[in-house]
């Protein structure tokens, strides 16, 4: 829902850059944070509230244990320490993989968020680059966005059923 880059995912810390303010959780990355040097502002849509919750009330100071002086945000199972980039990319693709069958690794993520803003943006082109806040179109097109293909194969599919139906 929230597609930053991996790397600024693995290292949100509570109180600087994943931040509660008037009730709602934002990520809120510095330019100096970011790969293109912009800053980068989020609202976390309410409907992960409640799951967030849980996890900052009940389930992270019980990964912390005795330190719970720790500001990173995603802390392992094994020491409770902040996890690494590695191990957060292994969990989402794990948990994927068990939750749905499919390991969704979180470039694949960043993938399907490109290729649904360009099936679904209409006369939004640059929707895409937006949201995964490329400063150049170019680089959504050439590395994420999957939408030609897709829609090219969707046609295909609808000449073929024409065919098949005479």
């Amino acid at each position: 829902m929230h597609s930053i880059r991996l790397k600024n995912f693995s290292t949100l810390e509570i109180g600087r850059n994943f931040l509660e303010i008037k009730g709602s959780w934002w990520i809120v990355l510095s330019a100096s944070e970011t790969k293109e040097n912009r800053s980068d502002e989020r609202r976390i849509d309410d409907l992960l509230k409640p799951t967030l919750d849980s996890y900052l009330k009940m389930y992270r100071p019980w990964l912390a244990g005795a330190d719970q002086s720790t500001a990173g945000l995603w802390l392992s199972s094994n020491d409770g320490t902040p996890m690494t980039y590695a191990g957060v990319a292994n969990v989402i693709t794990e948990t994927t993989r068990a939750t749905i069958g499919v390991a969704v690794s979180p470039h694949l993520f960043r993938t399907a968020i490109a290729t649904s803003a360009a099936i679904h943006g209409g006369p939004k082109p640059h929707l895409a680059s937006a949201l995964l806040h490329h400063s150049d179109r170019r680089v959504t097109e050439a590395h994420y966005n999957r939408a030609s293909s897709l829609s090219a194969a969707n046609r295909f599919q609808e000449i073929i059923h024409g065919y098949i139906k005479g």
